[in-house]
């Protein structure tokens, strides 16, 4: 049984706080004790009641970042836990690759999320103790797709690793959660396109199904919490089975 107070007197730093999965990790996050500093690109999106303290800053935007970094430690002090969530990609293929998708994304999921967990993280550091989660991809462990994010994530799960490697004996954790495809508002592109979209997609799940917000809230909590004290440069899927195995060559080529 989780303690319903498992965060009590923590705080909580979450960035691409106002999307579909950010949503989901601070709602659990707070509904067990956290206090929750909610961080995106717009003060709309952090409209949410669990949220205690909001910074506004944009992952493309270097001088955006380095302003928000004082201003959060000043206002919120050192986090206990920093939950690095944000990240966004469209270029799904290496034909729809350019110079400048490249950049963005890459700049995006990678570069500006360093720039922003660097400080905060080396804070944590000096004061000898906090946990911290990358939220990776699938992408990052195998190719579906999205090559620029899929190289981004891979170099966060590099970082996450250094981190465990290099601040472990100053009292820092550092852990991945790699998901699958969730239904968020990142599959809409997708589904107007097309509507049976969700249906194929099903098939290449060992469970049968996507993983939703929640169950990856519930993997981001557990590593950022004291029951896993002893888990650090660990990188989880949760994926409903996708990484495991390609289900479809089963059923299509040892099926027959």
């Amino acid at each position: 049984m989780v303690s319903k107070a498992e965060f009590e007197g923590r705080t909580v730093v979450v960035t691409g706080a106002g999307g579909g999965l950010g949503s989901a990790i601070l709602a659990l996050m707070a509904e067990r004790g956290a206090r929750i500093v909610g961080c995106d690109q717009s003060a709309e999106a952090l409209a949410s009641p669990h949220i205690a303290s909001r910074h506004v800053f944009n992952l493309l935007d270097r001088a955006s970042i380095e302003a928000a970094i004082p201003a959060l430690l000043d206002k919120d002090g050192v986090p206990d836990i920093l939950i690095n969530n944000a990240g966004w990609t469209r270029a799904e293929t290496l034909k729809a690759l350019t110079a400048d998708r490249i950049e963005q994304e890459l700049d995006l999921n990678l570069t500006g999320v360093m720039t922003f967990a660097d400080p905060v993280i080396k804070a944590m550091a000096a004061r000898g103790s906090g946990s911290i989660v990358f939220i990776s991809s699938v992408n990052a462990i195998s190719h579906f797709g999205n090559p620029a994010y899929a190289a981004a994530k891979a170099g966060i799960n590099a970082y996450a690793k250094s981190i465990a490697v290099e601040l472990g004996r100053n009292g820092l954790r550092a852990n991945v959660v790699c998901p699958g495809s969730i239904r968020t508002a990142a599959w809409d592109h997708r589904l107007a396109k097309d509507p049976e979209i969700l249906g194929r997609l099903q098939r290449l799940y060992p469970l049968g199904r996507i993983v939703n917000a929640s169950e990856v809230a519930e993997a981001v909590a557990f590593l950022a919490s004291d029951r896993a004290s002893g888990i650090t440069g660990a990188v989880l899927p949760v994926d409903a089975g996708l990484t495991a195995g390609y289900l479809p060559f089963i059923d299509d080529i040892l099926g027959t």
